[in-house]
């Protein structure tokens, strides 16, 4: 089968195996610290929380660090991408230490916050990056294929930490700490796998690299307007990047409504609704694995645009069908199509943006890319606040998505990249 020769090539190539190790390694420590934060923030036996307090606990998290993003992008046009895989996995290895003391010190709340918002300002860095790197080690080909493997691979990571982080607490007598601390040391696995690689081996080139990161950071307005001018010029990207974000929100929407379905409406107990909540991610995670296996060979035959909007019109369908009876196993068959819509929807906004963005641009676009992701997250957290009940419960929210996902569908059914 041809996936499964570009699968062996691409694991042949010494580059591309050493950036999925720090991707695997990283991401899986995000999936630990998420869960961590979620089980502090929603199910604390001693936190009655609300629709309305989640969606201020992502505002917060989420939409600082976002502004983070343009800065990221400048920057990473000009330092060596290796570097920001080594330090930043190594800064974030100190902050989650830092943060897991917060927790055993009962420290206040905006502190906490404040810690956890250091480390996810840095993983757009590191993020960004590993999408940056990605085509200094693969061949222009084998993009689609190797966007396929290296993202959803690093999303099954983070399912899969968020699996461990669940085990742990269960083993630690639910000891938010221990977990964070487990974080700290797969960040600091993924900052020692970086080593690996030659530091001129992820670019940039050096001659698009200012000589004096003042320099950087003054140009960065100009270096912002120029990505965005360059985004302008590539339809295609922009395009992409818009039904991404779109997807992105309707996945923050339902991702709250499970949230509050598992913590209200299905379990009695803060642990039985954390512990659904972890097969809720686990299922999510399947999704994502059957996108990376079928989007190589749908796109192949359909077309990036047209297989985008096969999925957004299957989410249409199958999102309110499942998730209007509001419960478990329904839902979580919601769950399983969701994941696999988002992340097939990204596998192919990322290959567009990757072949169409020239490389001088590419570390700033995809930094916009992350901020219009999690704007769109928190944007959709916020409209939940407003629809949701306390059970989470919303017949209107479900059908709101769903009209969403279907404007997606019409949109790029029309759309020839």
């Amino acid at each position: 089968m041809p996936v499964v020769r570009d699968l062996r090539v691409l694991l042949r190539l010494s580059g591309f195996r050493r950036l999925l190790a720090v991707r695997l390694l990283s991401q899986c420590a995000d999936g630990v610290y998420q869960i961590a934060l979620a089980a502090y923030v929603v199910f604390s036996p001693e936190r009655q929380t609300t629709p309305a307090d989640i969606a201020y606990a992502m505002a917060v998290l989420l939409l600082p660090y976002s502004l983070v993003g343009p800065f990221a992008g400048v920057l990473l046009d000009r330092w060596r991408r290796r570097q920001v895989l080594v330090y930043g996995n190594l800064l974030r290895a100190v902050l989650a230490a830092g943060t897991a003391l917060l927790m055993l010190g009962s420290a206040p709340d905006w502190l906490f916050y404040a810690s956890a918002l250091a480390v996810t300002a840095v993983n757009r860095f590191v993020l960004a990056g590993l999408s940056a790197a990605l085509p200094r080690v693969v061949d222009p080909d084998r993009l689609v294929m190797a966007n396929a493997l290296s993202p959803t691979a690093g999303t099954l990571a983070a399912t899969a930490g968020g699996g461990l982080a669940l085990l742990v607490q269960l083993g630690a007598a639910g000891s938010d700490a221990a977990v964070v601390l487990l974080g700290s040391a797969l960040y600091l696995s993924s900052a020692l796998a970086a080593l690996r690689m030659g530091r001129e081996l992820l670019g940039p080139d050096p001659d698009l690299v200012l000589p004096r990161i003042t320099a950087a950071l003054a140009s960065t307005a100009r270096g912002l307007w120029s990505g965005l001018l360059h985004l302008r010029e590539r339809r295609s990207a922009a395009r992409a990047l818009a039904a991404m974000t779109l997807a992105r929100f309707c996945y923050g929407a339902l991702t709250v409504t499970v949230l509050m379905l598992a913590r209200y409406a299905w379990t009695s107990t803060e642990s039985e609704g954390l512990a659904l909540l972890g097969v809720a991610v686990a299922v999510s995670g399947a999704g994502y694995l059957t996108a990376a296996a079928v989007t190589p060979w749908a796109v192949e035959r359909l077309g990036t645009g047209r297989w985008m909007a096969v999925c957004a019109a299957a989410a249409a369908v199958l999102e309110p069908a499942l998730g209007l009876p509001f419960a478990p196993v329904p839902t979580l068959m919601a769950a399983y199509v969701l994941g696999l819509v988002t992340q097939a929807t990204k596998i192919a906004t990322d290959t567009v943006v990757q072949r169409t963005v020239d490389d001088a641009y590419r570390g700033r676009v995809f930094a916009l890319y992350d901020m219009l992701f999690n704007v769109a997250f928190v944007a959709a957290a916020g409209m939940a606040a407003l629809m949701l009940p306390p059970d989470g419960r919303s017949t209107t929210l479900v059908l709101v998505v769903a009209g969403l996902y279907t404007l997606s569908a019409l949109t790029l059914f029309r759309w020839r990249p």
